[in-house]
């Protein structure tokens, strides 16, 4: 039987969140990050640990099958592969920052600046889409000292929380693009290797559904369950079973997280009580 070798960061800031949304699959790894390829017994899989940067060669020449990386990655090396999934995890945003006490007055003042940015390709492709001519001084590192030092006039870079473009006096003035963590495949998988991707992906979306929803448990008055029942979305309705007492009823459902705490407010409005918010660890859709 064929297996799926999929390529993986060695260290960096998506390394340890895909290793553990692997494990959460059920899927273990005979060996560490100390070698360069791990195997499963527990499911036709491989991992390739890789430099980020590297990822998508290898899954372009299809030494790897697919990749987990992030989107900002994929679209710096300008390889063509195919985004099985968005992975909703590792979010960023690509942004031009400038000096906090410069004017700036709109992407018409990038004309004839030099901008500093480990991502030339990508930078240069927001520069010609917006027909702006300016230098672009690629760095490996510490991008955001660039102007401090005379090197750049401003940078464009990864943003997260904006605290490092801070601390280097620095302010977010325009967002290129959105990023986030994508499952990507190499061009022509065979029959069979699609299969077995299409079964991982299937594993990992029930792994980042119960991330990102709530089971609930509540008593309600039975007067009241056509008024709970509405702010409940669940997955289809919820499910209302009859208590020992007489004129209550239990409430079971299913809540996202971004939902969570406004509509355990209107719950509680609504006359419910004893509300039992337990994680789930898988769901499946």
């Amino acid at each position: 039987m064929q297996t799926l070798k999929i390529a993986l960061q060695k260290s960096g800031r998506l390394s340890e969140i895909s290793l553990g949304l692997v494990s959460e699959a059920g899927i273990a790894l005979t060996n560490g990050k100390r070698t360069l390829l791990a195997q499963s017994n527990t499911f036709p899989l491989e991992v390739l640990y890789l430099r980020d940067d590297d990822i998508p060669q290898y899954v372009a020449d299809s030494v790897a099958d697919a990749g987990i990386i992030g989107e900002d990655v994929l679209l710096e090396s300008q390889h063509t592969l195919e985004i099985v999934h968005r992975l909703g995890f590792s979010r960023c945003r690509m942004s031009i920052a400038v000096p906090k006490d410069q004017n700036y007055t709109g992407i018409s003042w990038l004309n004839g600046k030099k901008i500093a940015t480990s991502f030339p390709n990508i930078l240069q492709g927001f520069l010609n889409e917006n027909k702006i001519t300016a230098e672009i001084h690629h760095l490996n590192g510490s991008v955001e000292i660039a102007p401090a030092i005379g090197l750049a006039d401003c940078i464009f870079d990864i943003v997260s929380s904006g605290s490092t473009l801070i601390s280097n006096g620095l302010k977010e003035v325009e967002v290129v693009l959105q990023s986030e963590a994508v499952l990507v495949a190499a061009p022509g998988l065979s029959e069979e290797k699609r299969v077995i991707l299409d079964n991982f992906l299937f594993r990992i979306k029930s792994v980042l559904a119960a991330r990102d929803n709530k089971y609930i448990l509540l008593n309600a008055p039975n007067d009241k369950l056509d008024e709970i029942c509405r702010v409940l979305p669940g997955m289809k309705s919820p499910t209302v079973t009859p208590l020992a007492i007489e004129g209550w009823s239990s409430v079971h459902s299913v809540l996202s997280e971004n939902e969570f705490w406004s509509i355990i407010h209107q719950l509680k409005d609504a006359g419910a009580q004893g509300i039992l918010v337990i994680p789930i660890e898988k769901m499946i859709l």
